[in-house]
């Protein structure tokens, strides 16, 4: 089971030293990977739990972000070169990009100047969004409701631009000439693609199978949960009959992370569960059940308040150095 940091950009106040020393820590402990949040705004009526849909259009959660409209938040696609120059061996990705707010050959250009600038070390998270206000915010409103073509033009662009010399598109939302894009990525014949899904193991599958894709991310699922969308993700991909194994795909979900002296209620409650967040010996168990089930790498989120990063630099070494030689 690898593990990865869900670097914890998005939050009220963060600073590019607190950025540093989660990075150094990562890197230090052999971390597989870090990831960061794609967060454009933050509107203000969230803070008054007024937005269009819930949290991640999930049930269990308010219509509302667990960060301030007025808070100083770090973007996410922003950091990666930056981590790229200041790390060495870390994989580095965003979880995810949401593909609609960005020009798809743009975006596909870009992250091939990553994968150089961090010699071979980018993984590409991809998924459409699902915040209304977010979209207006970044002029992109007009897409909203084709927002999951939007990916798959995306995941062609990517894959077209890094894969051949010269490339063109006729589509929707990317249509261009013959054209030459720059340096390729160094890694061959693309860097790794995730799919993040929340809802729909039929439409995940669909992606991972059609675009070749590495590995599928959900959020705050529970060991049952994980076990459910890998079965579900299988059956799927043998349906499609694309040859493509489960046991090959990565599958991953973001999690809040937090080891505590006193026990936390562990009792089912759905994406409610905090399954990271407990004891040693609670967590221990938790991820025994996450491998079982078919995770291959938590991705491990700080808490968005309250915890200072000096207690997360702690758990991250307590978690890799005590509890990881337990898990399996």
């Amino acid at each position: 089971m690898k593990l990865a940091l869900y670097m914890p950009n998005f939050r009220d106040k963060i600073s590019v030293d607190e950025i540093d020393a989660l990075a150094e820590t990562a890197e230090a402990l052999d971390f597989d990977s870090i990831w960061t949040l794609d967060r454009v705004v933050v509107p203000e009526s969230s803070d008054r739990v007024e937005l269009a849909k819930s949290f991640g259009t999930m049930k269990e959660f308010p219509n509302a972000l667990p960060v301030s409209s007025r808070g100083e938040f770090l973007q996410g696609p922003a950091l990666i070169p930056y981590l790229a120059a200041t790390t060495k061996k870390v994989r580095l990705g965003v979880s995810i990009i949401v593909t609609p707010f960005r020009a798809p050959a743009v975006m596909a250009a870009e992250v091939a100047t990553w994968d150089q600038l961090s010699r071979g070390r980018i993984n590409v998270g991809v998924g459409a969004g699902w915040m209304p206000e977010e979209f207006q915010a970044a002029g992109a409103a007009h897409i909203y409701p084709k927002r999951n073509k939007h990916v798959r033009e995306t995941i062609e662009v990517m894959q077209g631009i890094w894969t051949n010399e010269l490339f063109e598109y006729d589509g929707e939302f990317a249509s261009f000439e013959k054209c030459g894009f720059g340096a390729k990525p160094v890694q061959k014949p693309r860097p790794p693609m995730y799919f993040s899904g929340l809802v729909n193991p039929e439409l995940s599958a669909k992606r991972v199978a059609t675009y070749g894709m590495d590995g599928w991310i959900g959020i705050m699922d529970t060991p049952e949960a994980i076990a459910s969308w890998r079965a579900s993700i299988k059956e799927e991909l043998e349906k499609l009959g694309s040859g493509q194994s489960i046991d090959k795909l990565e599958i991953s979900s973001m999690m809040p992370f937090e080891i505590t002296k006193e026990a936390t209620d562990q009792t089912p409650n759905g994406k409610l569960t905090p399954t990271m967040v407990g004891t040693a010996a609670q967590i221990t168990d938790n991820l025994n059940a996450y491998k079982q089930a078919g995770m291959t790498m938590p991705m491990l989120w700080p808490p968005f308040s309250g915890t200072p990063t000096e207690k997360t630099i702690d758990d991250m070494k307590q978690l890799k150095e005590d509890i990881m030689p337990n898990v399996g």
